[in-house]
């Protein structure tokens, strides 16, 4: 067993549902063992064990909930909602 710590941006969060529904997603996640979400730089600080989950489970958590996770690029097709 390994906790790591990592950091994901979160995009497009402005409100108590958003941060509500992130919070919920990032939870359910076998493995996390702590969050510390700031609305204010729109960052999720993350603490899991490694040998449940990964970061990659951290960030399709999510992008479930519709939140970005990272920037696109500038020629990447927009989201159709």
């Amino acid at each position: 067993m390994a906790i790591q710590t990592a950091q994901v941006s979160i995009e497009n969060i402005d409100d108590a549902e958003g941060l509500d529904s992130v919070m919920t997603a990032l939870k359910n996640i076998t493995g996390v063992t702590a969050i510390d979400l700031d609305a204010a730089s729109k960052m999720a600080t993350v603490r899991y064990d490694d040998t449940d989950t990964s970061i990659h489970a951290l960030t399709a958590a999510i992008s479930m909930v519709d939140y970005v996770t990272q920037p696109f690029p500038i020629d990447a097709p927009q989201n159709p909602e």
